[in-house]
């Protein structure tokens, strides 16, 4: 288990809403932040990551050490917490695995709920462009940057304590996240000087999934959504945390759909109450980020909200498609769901489910968890008429073999998985 300092909390200046009192050092707006009044000779650290061309199984390979990058952010976040940059000490949150057969995970964060950043944009269109008006990362602090992260002109890891930012280049920028989930809660901003809205492409996916790589830590996993899907900031942005017990929705059944020329498995999440997608493998971690980002630049272009986790190194992905924000527009959640106040973004539906009242953490149950991400989920039909159009989307790009699996091949159920049905759920199974 992570060992976790506790210290005394409080909002930083660089925080502060524009307009607000600050008191900063002279030059620029005053706020040492990342856009052009500021970042002149501004420097960071810098990791240079080795590009990895081949997807490593397991199994393969010797037991490596313990990762730089893994150090590196552990320590860097560490560091921002004794400086008081954050707008609470996530580590005094009450935290509990709650019993049952999938360990649904309970976090009561009331600061979360009362400091975090409001939505400012439309939560019905997933694309919408970038306003530089509207809160986006370039307006941080450069003290909340952790590092930037760059692939190595040499081909090996490298790291540069004090390294100049090349704008023109529009780096990959590791932050904190000032309203944290967990520990070590980041945020990946590719090419934040391009000021991209949040919107997947294979450039962006590709960089997430050498994060998880590279780190090497099973407990770090990074997390995508959409607009529509409860992302809060219309800049390109992934999220990433550490969790030292399973999520959930990693522990679900899967049964196999498709393998695309380039050996990327596609399979579907079952016994899960939110239907998704699970990719794996794949010849290159390239053909595994083109996969995905494919399907996911086929949601975004056909309006559907979604949410992705990238799991397991960066060796597992999973696509879930969602619907709670429209069900909510049109008056279709109950309203004991809505009183929760939870918005099942990317972490509440893999399993982590961020609680904001003391009554909802103290009366958290398995079978509760269970009836807020049905709601989430896509019903079976228009779940498969999504998938229809994603895998005409991957096809069109890599021609992938169809090879439906029948519940009777021996081999259509994952054998990692478990197959525990939770008692009073059966309609919300993805049967097939």
């Amino acid at each position: 288990m992570l060992s976790i300092k506790r210290v005394p909390t409080v909002v930083s200046n660089y925080q502060k809403e524009e307009g607000g009192e600050a008191t900063r050092p002279a030059g620029g707006c005053g706020r040492n932040c990342l856009k052009s009044c500021c970042i002149q000779d501004a420097k960071l650290p810098l990791y240079a990551f080795k590009k990895a061309n081949k997807v490593v199984g397991k199994d393969e390979g010797k037991e490596a050490p313990v990762a730089f990058l893994d150090s590196l952010i552990l320590g860097e976040w560490d560091d921002r917490m004794q400086r008081g940059l954050f707008r609470y000490d996530v580590t005094a949150c009450e935290t509990k695995v709650i019993p049952g057969e999938y360990g649904f995970i309970a976090q009561l964060n009331e600061g979360r709920h009362l400091k975090k950043r409001p939505t400012e944009f439309r939560v019905d269109k997933v694309l919408q462009p970038f306003d530089e008006n509207k809160f986006n990362f370039t307006k941080v602090g450069q003290e909340e940057v952790l590092f930037q992260f760059e692939a190595s002109d040499d081909g090996e890891v490298q790291f540069f304590p004090n390294a100049p930012i090349d704008v023109e280049s529009s780096p990959n920028l590791v932050a904190i996240n000032v309203s944290p989930i967990e520990y070590g809660h980041v945020l990946l901003i590719p090419h934040i000087f391009e000021c991209l809205p949040q919107r997947i492409d294979r450039d962006s996916f590709l960089i997430a999934l050498h994060m998880a790589a590279e780190a090497e830590n099973p407990y770090f996993r990074l997390g995508y959504n959409s607009l529509g899907a409860f992302a809060t900031i219309n800049h390109l942005h992934f999220q990433a945390y550490y969790l030292t017990v399973p999520f959930p929705i990693e522990k679900a059944p899967t049964k196999k759909i498709t393998k695309s020329k380039s050996g990327v498995k596609i399979s579907e999440l079952l016994k899960y109450p939110v239907r998704g997608l699970v990719f794996q493998g794949g010849d290159t971690l390239e053909d595994l980020a083109n996969t995905v980002s494919d399907a996911c630049i086929c949601l975004q272009d056909n309006n559907i909200p979604y949410n992705v986790l990238i799991s397991d190194c960066g060796r597992q992905i999973f696509l879930l498609p969602q619907c709670y924000a429209e069900k909510q527009a049109l008056g279709e959640v109950r309203a004991e769901l809505l009183d929760t106040q939870v918005n099942p973004a990317v972490w509440e539906i893999s399993g982590h489910m961020v609680l904001k009242r003391k009554k909802d953490y103290d009366e958290s149950s398995e079978a509760n968890a269970w009836r807020l991400l049905a709601e989430v989920s896509l019903s079976e039909e228009r779940f498969q008429e999504v998938n229809a159009m994603i895998f005409s989307a991957i096809s069109a790009s890599d021609k992938p073999d169809i090879e439906p699996q029948f519940p009777h091949e021996a081999d259509a159920i994952s054998s990692t998985s478990h197959l525990a049905v939770v008692a009073g759920s059966h309609e919300c199974l993805v049967l097939q």
